[in-house]
């Protein structure tokens, strides 16, 4: 499977629990942390919803 490498590059002051809750469950913490994740469906979803919030690149 592909990998990706997710980066958070946005506060969350001021953003909705749901956003919050899933950028916790991506893995990341504060605002330039970054994880790299393999790309499955649930992944995908998750960095849909937040993805004004984050930046992905391949790796």
């Amino acid at each position: 499977m592909a990998q990706v490498k997710i980066t958070l590059t946005r506060s969350l002051i001021g953003r909705p629990e749901d956003q919050r809750a899933t950028v916790k469950a991506l893995g990341l913490k504060k605002t330039n942390s970054q994880v790299v994740k393999e790309v499955t469906p649930q992944i995908q979803g998750m960095l849909h919803k937040v993805r004004h919030l984050v930046t992905v690149e391949e790796v």
